[in-house]
């Protein structure tokens, strides 16, 4: 494990812009993207908000015939995958692309295909099913579309660890790059808008009425979102070989499981991560600025995390800065955590870290700097990503500014 990993290129599509630049903008402004959703019915629902990407276009970064023959969700992550190539200046074909590849996670995969199928043989009969629907389906179809559609014969994975998933997959693909696997990885995550999680969620009771508010006392619940993130990683020696403009340094990741409940968070699993991050890195609790926390905005999760990063850092989690940016993109699933890795490769390179919006009322049981409503100027050198998943599967990504 020798190479250094940087970030060279950046693609987000999400609720509050699309694009590096759009999305950054409007994360520090504290804009919400949360709205009435607009996919499907929810009259028969208690709650109707959501955070839909409304601006997308698919055939504004994809040929309009691969479309066709493609899920909403392969459509997100293509597009973002097109977004950080062009932001990375890479050339692709100067790379030997069977050393090249993709690893991207999700949690529903290509759940509105399943809709489809669902919606088909409920209303006309198994026979009446597209057998075009099936192949769309199986959640690989993330990776391998993304693959050829930049033609990267390298390593090809889906890690479909719910919530934490793009943290996995940016870790992994950090490692190949590492250990001399991979020369370049396009790693992420992706999920689109989905009927079956809203529903989900409702039935769980863990939807807020009208918005997010994590870390708040009187917070109800989260919010269904849908988006897409991915980055280029590359070796250092190459990014700097070509003079590609750097973000930010991967320097490690901790994965744990709480083996505890498969819904409900339980701290100790989520120390454990934060704690492995620091040993991994070499770090005390004083070497971190930042962290971007999972802050669903549900009691149980944010108790819980808060209570875990007490466990971890001590007399120095009441000072340090952790913002939740669920509270404006909604819950995007198995995009969020590549999402917020993105978050923190920007809040690293440009010394801002973002806010926490819809905060109101403090909670004693979260009495963290939430960084609430206001994007903070402050010098940043280390951000960890932390993410837990349904299942108990926690993840965090340690993201540095490159000097």
């Amino acid at each position: 494990m020798e190479n250094r990993v940087v970030i060279t290129g950046i693609g987000v599509i999400s609720s509050i812009g699309i694009g590096r630049k759009n999305f950054w903008e409007a994360l520090n402004k504290g804009t919400s993207g949360i709205s009435r959703i607009a996919s499907f019915d929810t009259s028969d629902f208690p709650t109707h908000n959501g955070g839909e990407v409304k601006d997308f276009f698919p055939e504004d970064y994809l040929d309009k015939r691969k479309t066709r023959f493609i899920g909403r969700t392969s459509m997100l992550a293509m597009s973002a995958a097109r977004l950080a190539l062009k932001d990375s200046a890479l050339n692709l074909s100067s790379f030997n692309r069977e050393r090249s590849g993709v690893c991207m996670g999700t949690t529903m995969g290509e759940t509105q295909v399943l809709e489809e199928i669902n919606h088909a043989w409920v209303k006309q009969g198994e026979k009446y099913i597209d057998a075009k629907l099936i192949s769309r389906y199986p959640s690989y179809v993330l990776a391998s579309n993304l693959g050829a559609d930049l033609k990267l014969k390298g390593p090809n994975y889906i890690i479909p660890t719910a919530c934490a998933a793009g943290n996995y997959a940016i870790g992994y693909a950090s490692d190949l790059i590492k250990s001399g696997d991979a020369d370049i990885m396009f790693a992420g995550g992706a999920d689109a808008f989905s009927k079956i999680a809203f529903v989900g969620f409702n039935r769980l009771y863990a939807v807020a009425p009208d918005k997010c508010q994590p870390f708040d006392k009187n917070r109800k619940g989260m919010m269904v979102g849908e988006g897409a993130g991915v980055v280029v990683l590359e070796k250092l020696e190459s990014a700097l070989k070509r003079k590609a403009e750097i973000y930010a340094e991967i320097l490690d990741y901790s994965l744990s499981c709480d083996a505890h409940h498969m819904t409900a968070p339980e701290s100790n699993g989520i120390a454990a991560c934060l704690q492995k991050a620091l040993s991994a890195c070499g770090l005390t609790p004083e070497d971190v600025d930042y962290l971007n926390a999972h802050g669903t905005g549900t009691p149980a999760n944010d108790r819980e995390e808060c209570l875990a990063i007490k466990k971890v850092f001590g007399e120095r989690a009441v000072k340090l800065p952790v913002s939740s940016i669920k509270s404006m993109l909604g819950h995007t699933m198995g995009a969020a955590s590549s999402i917020e890795a993105i978050a923190c490769a920007l809040a690293v390179k440009n010394d801002l870290i973002p806010p926490t919006i819809n905060f109101e009322t403090p909670d004693p049981e979260c009495d963290i700097d939430c960084v609430p409503n206001t994007c903070r100027r402050q010098k940043t050198d280390i951000a960890f990503n932390s993410s837990s998943a349904f299942g108990g599967n926690n993840a965090c990504l340690v993201i540095k500014k490159y000097i």
